[in-house]
């Protein structure tokens, strides 16, 4: 029926937000690859292949969606697509709230402000706030000097606040290293339980503090490895931690979506070998800190055969068999 159809692509449609991109239109996504496929020699920009690069990643987290848009005729094709960003948006809204509020419960732990942040009040965040304004910082400045943090809370030219710097929040401890910013960077404990949160439980937030050494135990994982995942959570803290109190793409000098390319092409355009190599043990970092630890590759069949469902296995077949001689 239409309802069910309806509700289907809503709550499918959930996922694209939160796996596939942040603020591209799916019709963008289709277009490029469509275009693909009738210009095979085409020449492709950067933006091209970022499209690209989110439709493939739309073809893996809804695998039917590629057949069915080829089975409908123009009008269902945008009906369905209007669903499935119902869907989209309605999941962004409701992450976004989330954050709100745990966001400020966790500044208020983590940096233990003079005055606490209130978990419903926006206004009162960003720079006019010290403790929101330390982690929004541009890495490349001190929020300590009181120079940068009037020229920041004035908005002068000298200190201009954009997507083109990384804030301090991203950085593990959050601080950079000026001379080294890869050092660090997507390491924060914020980012980690912003993570959690959204994709395990709010619950699970809290428990950040493993040391992240432990066997990678979800290689394959696709969720944990996949990159936009993390790319939304970066661009929902900074809205969070921001006084703006409505998801907007730009806030004063602040292009969220440019920052959100920004961190995706970090992951997915690395300059070369050695820079992929660095991305994939961030990556599997990140595997390990939000599930854990595992050790299911030490369990060989000498040791599984001295566990207890083994031993109890074979003291029943002793049982039986003592049973049947004694017969």
């Amino acid at each position: 029926s239409d309802r069910r159809k309806t509700t289907y692509y809503v709550s499918q449609g959930r996922a694209l937000r939160r796996m596939v991109v942040l603020y591209t239109p799916i019709e963008d996504l289709v277009a490029e690859n469509d275009r693909r496929c009738e210009e095979i020699d085409g020449d492709n920009t950067i933006e091209h292949n970022r499209l690209q690069r989110g439709y493939i990643e739309l073809a893996k987290v809804l695998p039917w969606f590629h057949e069915k848009l080829a089975d409908l005729d123009f009008e269902e094709s945008a009906d369905m697509l209007r669903k499935l960003k119902r869907g989209a948006d309605s999941a962004r809204g409701d992450d976004t709230g989330t954050l709100k509020e745990l966001v400020a419960s966790w500044v208020n732990i983590e940096c233990r402000p003079a005055s606490l942040i209130r978990p419903d009040d926006k206004h009162h965040r960003g720079f006019v706030n010290d403790a929101c304004g330390r982690l929004l910082c541009p890495a490349e400045w001190r929020w300590e000097d009181p120079i940068v943090k009037a020229g920041i809370r004035d908005r002068t030219t000298t200190f201009i606040v954009s997507e083109n710097s990384w804030p301090s929040f991203m950085y593990e401890n959050y601080e950079a290293d000026v001379q080294n910013l890869e050092h660090g960077l997507f390491k924060s404990r914020l980012l980690l339980m912003g993570f959690k949160a959204i994709f395990t439980s709010p619950s699970s937030a809290n428990e950040v503090d493993g040391d992240g050494d432990g066997a990678d135990i979800l290689e394959n994982n696709r969720r944990a490895r996949r990159r936009s995942d993390h790319a939304r959570v970066k661009t929902c803290i900074r809205f969070a931690l921001s006084n703006i109190t409505s998801w907007r793409t730009v806030d004063g000098d602040f292009d969220y979506q440019m920052f959100w390319n920004n961190i995706v092409d970090f992951f997915e355009d690395p300059p070369g070998p050695a820079a992929l190599t660095r991305v994939n043990k961030l990556l599997d970092w990140w595997t390990r800190k939000v599930f854990g630890r595992n050790h299911r590759q030490d369990l060989t069949p000498d040791v599984v055969k001295n566990m207890s469902v083994n031993s109890l296995a074979a003291q029943r077949q002793q049982m039986e068999d003592a049973s049947f001689d004694s017969d």
